[in-house]
């Protein structure tokens, strides 16, 4: 595709002339996901001119796409093909659309719109949808990707099969970097059939009720494919989205009881989950922030300033609280096992006022220092995006 070459080779000479002066550039694809990471720094860099699918072959599970490429396109290509990516990556966007009401009834507030989200992206936030805990996150399907890195080099690891790494797996390293290390020009995923059947069941419990029955049916051998826990009109309602083969997801229907829910609203709920669109993610007041802990899904119920949003069957909990309560709500996060990050700062507020992600422990955070020096040597991409030295 010439049109395509001569985009590439436009930003490259873009790369090349930021590096020299060591110009800062802030690589956006469609934007939807500006509102996440530390700060914003740079001169724009657009990858949208990178767009359009490269390679697919249904038969081999296996799709090359431009980073620039929208995630609508690419997920309705493998939909018309009965085909998917499992780890349902949300769509993101501004924050000015009302989102559907809850299937209990309910107001809806201010929720997220698609903003253009594509697949360099997705890659390169690493954030999954409600089945991550039970398929895997977006690193686990990225099976090469081309990069461009600080040097003006452009850059291929891995490639279209699983077993393509010798050393370091440096193409998932990638996922999640949030564009520090280079830009992502292509990128090859793993994506898997569709499931052949699908249902929702509805539980009102309580939090403490709902996480003990998610970690009794985490050891039975059921299609446990999602869960949200949230509070809807004041009553604790469970929703259990269940996947696989048509007999193992009836029995499963009829062994754990609660409502099913129609599968258009079904459909409906979780797509706003995925997309931040349920009322849950309105925020309450202008100084409150929403934060994201990640724990271990044994983790008990936890004593948390306000609602509480759950899923990956505990594992992932969203609650809203202001950034001055960072100390505790860390501290909480961590002895529950794991982390805690400011997933969306306060309007009112500087974004890079309050760190976003917990602090790196010193060997960790010499690592990030080594990659960001090897792959990005002037330090020109998405300076300061991750953490605010670096």
């Amino acid at each position: 595709m010439p049109g395509m070459d001569a985009a590439l080779s436009q930003i490259i000479e873009r790369v090349r002339a930021a590096a020299a002066d060591a110009t800062p550039l802030r690589i956006r694809g469609g934007g939807s996901k500006d509102f996440y990471g530390q700060s914003l720094e740079g001169e724009l860099l657009d990858t949208g001119a990178l767009a359009g699918i490269t390679s697919y072959e249904p038969s081999e599970l296996v799709v090359t796409a431009r980073a620039g490429t929208p995630l609508a396109e690419l997920e309705a290509l493998l939909a018309a093909n009965n085909q998917c990516l499992p780890f349902e990556p949300p769509h993101f966007g501004s924050r000015n659309e009302a989102p559907p009401p809850p299937l209990g009834g309910g107001v809806g507030g201010g929720g997220l719109t698609d903003g253009g989200s594509t697949v360099g992206g997705m890659v390169a936030a690493g954030l999954s949808g409600p089945a991550r805990a039970a398929v895997g996150a977006v690193r686990d399907y990225v099976l090469g990707l081309g990069l461009l890195n600080g040097r003006a080099e452009l850059l291929v690891f891995g490639g279209q099969v699983m077993k393509n790494v010798a050393g370091y797996d440096l193409s998932r390293l990638m996922a999640g970097a949030l564009g520090t290390l280079g830009l992502i020009t292509e990128v090859s995923l793993k994506v898997l059939p569709q499931a052949p059947a699908e249902a929702t069941l509805l539980f009102e419990l309580d939090q403490g009720l709902a996480l003990d029955q998610l970690h009794r049916w985490g050891g039975q051998p059921l299609p446990l494919n999602a869960s949200c826990w949230l509070l809807e009109q004041c009553r604790g309602r469970l929703y259990l989205r269940l996947r696989g083969a048509v007999a193992a997801v009836e029995a499963a229907c009829r062994s754990l009881g609660g409502e099913r829910l129609a599968p258009a609203a079904a459909g409906s709920f979780w797509r706003a989950c995925r997309d931040q669109k349920l009322p849950f993610f309105a925020p309450p007041s202008p100084g409150m922030g929403l934060w994201r802990l990640s724990v271990a899904q044994t983790a008990p119920a936890l004593a948390l300033p306000g609602p509480q949003l759950l899923e990956w069957q505990g594992g992932q909990r969203w609650f809203w609280a202001p950034p001055a309560q960072s100390v505790h709500i860390r501290a909480a996060a961590h002895a529950a096992g794991g982390h805690a990050t400011l997933f969306i700062a306060p309007r009112a507020r500087d974004a890079g006022a309050e760190a976003r992600f917990d602090p790196l422990k010193p060997a960790l955070q010499r690592i990030h220092r080594q990659l960001k020096a090897e792959f990005d040597p002037a330090g020109i991409f998405n300076r300061g995006r991750l953490y605010a030295d670096f």
